[in-house]
């Protein structure tokens, strides 16, 4: 007869069951549908299912002389909870989720961004340092709650810098519909660089002129084996035979960008950036910095084993490896796990530019008529009047000696003490219409490509050009699509050359948007867009500004008294010993 305790358990997953609107309609002959109404023609922006409240409990800590799953030997090494990559975070559509976040570090401040999570209506909740909230102190903690009103798959990391390259990321994994039926669901999968340098290591070299830096290897998945030596192993992929399977890819890189593929096979993509799209087959993906996608894979090739691999074009700038064949296995599950034998061919170079082809299941259409109120139209470039190379949009870098931004009064701020003089140093472009498309024209003069990505909203790819294809133009308009365009949180500006963005104004908050390189917007590649100002302080609870509070004065009391250097992040600066100096 089963315990008291045991019975309890069965009833509180049945009565947690009954909240999401079990029985699931949900299964490998209907993954359009989900539960009570909603499916994959559900406009998430204005629908929502019930849910559940899930409770994470995390503490960041540094290690020194780590051993890295590839065998390497790292100075320090920055965890949760002292896995890498760190917890995944697993929910459904609707559900609520609380992370209680201690802060162990020896020296650093900490934040944790929930990348791609619109945040509605809890924009304090974002965790962008300097932006909606101070640093968590070094013995300090702080809970993050919000609900996922988006599904499918993303990441957190640390915004404290370029910190999350040290070891602070990990998935988000969203269960909701999905726009093609599958058997198996593989989870999540991630695909980054891995340094053996320290992120401050890095960012103070870029700074001083250093070209991008070379990546020790490549991992898939938290693993891989040693390019020089006997340590690691490769990750392994199971398929069953015949089954269709559910792969959600993420690329938490600091600098790579990727072209995956697996030879002999084909990928069907379901869903960008936590946008479910018309299903594309194609024979290889590209990934940039903090994009992601969800792939279909049907193992209906000889039983076998097969390589994984990711190419990054080096005459594009995707990125440097020490491993020249980044790879991981695909195994079919009737035969031995063994080294594939057959390489593959290079798939065509995509140029490190995104696909515009991804078509969203749920329309979004922007208005051409109102395209002439282009709000701004902002230049990256760089600027080497001085040893140190600094990223400027508008003119303005944020990273900027002569007016630096304080952490200790982040953006949310001006909104919370009423106060709209705003520097020129901290790039706040202001947004105050409700529900009103804006539009965004985005040029490069750089000679390598951008990941951007925005806070608070995914937006609308209206067009891309081709690189070094000069500033946009009024010739240029024709070419736009603003009928259901390709959608995402993350997008690849070419090198000299011009995005055009666009987004409602529907969600009021203080949000970053940035390049999404770590050491470029380490080096002030960002602004922050303060939307629809007049509204926000109505949406923070008295609680939430407590919490806020609360969590600056504690990063004051660290903080207070020591010598600010420069920001080196988003509105951000941190101490000399956090940098790794004396």
């Amino acid at each position: 007869m089963p315990s008291l305790l045991h019975r309890a358990g069965i009833l509180a997953s049945f009565l947690a069951g009954l909240s999401q609107g079990a029985p699931s309609c949900h299964t490998a002959q209907n993954r359009a549908c989900w539960s009570r109404g909603f499916d994959i023609n559900t406009d998430y922006e204005l629908s929502t299912p019930p849910g559940v409240t899930r409770s994470y409990n995390w503490t960041l800590e540094e290690f020194t002389n780590w051993t890295a799953p590839d065998g390497e030997v790292k100075d320090s090494a920055m965890l949760i909870n002292g896995v890498y990559p760190g917890p995944t975070i697993t929910a459904d559509w609707g559900d609520t989720v609380s992370v209680s976040v201690t802060n162990n570090l020896t020296f650093n401040g900490t934040s944790i961004h929930w990348h791609g999570l619109r945040q509605l209506g809890t924009n304090l909740q974002d965790g962008t340092n300097g932006i909606t909230d101070c640093p968590i102190p070094p013995g300090g903690s702080k809970t993050y709650t919000f609900r996922l009103t988006q599904y499918g798959t993303t990441w957190y990391h640390s915004h404290f810098s370029s910190q999350y390259a040290n070891g602070i990321f990990g998935a988000i994994q969203i269960n909701g519909p999905s726009s093609a039926n599958y058997d198996i669901d593989l989870g999540v999968y991630s695909i980054n660089d891995f340094y053996l340098a320290s992120s401050e290591e890095i960012v103070k070299a870029s700074q001083l002129g250093a070209s991008g830096p070379t990546s020790a290897n490549v991992m898939f998945n938290g693993t891989n084996v040693n390019p020089f030596g006997s340590g690691g192993a490769y990750s392994t992929i199971n398929l069953e035979p015949g089954k269709t399977h559910l792969l959600r890819l993420y690329n938490p890189s600091a600098q790579h960008h990727y072209q995956v593929s697996i030879v002999g096979h084909n990928l069907t993509v379901i869903e960008t950036d936590l946008v479910p799209v018309t299903p594309i087959t194609t024979d290889n993906l590209f990934l940039g910095i903090g994009q992601r996608a969800h792939v279909l894979i049907t193992a209906d090739q000889e039983a076998d084993n097969y390589w994984m691999n990711v190419t990054m074009p080096v005459e594009n700038k995707c990125g440097v490896s020490e491993n020249p064949f980044p790879a991981a296995i695909v195994h079919y599950t009737s035969v031995t796990e063994g080294i594939p034998t057959v390489m593959g061919t290079i798939p065509a170079n995509s140029g490190c530019q995104d696909s515009l082809l991804y078509e969203p299941i749920v329309s979004q259409a922007a208005d051409p008529a109102t395209f002439n109120q282009t709000d701004d139209n902002t230049v990256v470039m760089t600027s080497v009047s001085t040893p140190t190379v600094h990223w400027v949009i508008n003119g303005s870098s944020i990273y900027n000696s002569t007016a630096k931004v304080d952490w200790s009064k982040p953006v949310i701020d001006y909104v919370l003490s009423g106060n709209t003089s705003y520097p020129a140093s901290e790039n706040i472009i202001t947004i105050d219409e409700k529900d009103a498309w804006t539009y965004w024209i985005i040029e490069s003069t750089s000679t390598g490509p951008h990941p951007m990505h925005l806070h608070g909203h995914d937006f609308l790819v209206l067009g891309t050009s081709a690189p070094n294809a000069g500033f946009f133009t009024a010739a240029d308009v024709p070419s736009l699509n603003f009928t259901n365009p390709t959608r995402r949180d993350v997008t690849m500006l070419p090198p000299q050359g011009w995005n055009v963005l666009a987004f409602k104004s529907d969600n009021p908050g203080a949000w970053l948007f940035h390049c999404h390189i770590a050491w470029h917007a380490s080096n002030g590649l960002a602004l922050s867009f303060l939307e629809r100002a007049s509204e926000q302080k109505a949406l923070i609870s008295a609680a939430q500004q407590k919490a806020y509070a609360d969590n600056c004065v504690a990063w004051n009391s660290y903080f207070g008294g020591q010598t600010l250097v420069s920001q080196i992040d988003s509105g951000l600066k941190v101490r000399e010993l956090e940098l790794g100096g004396p």
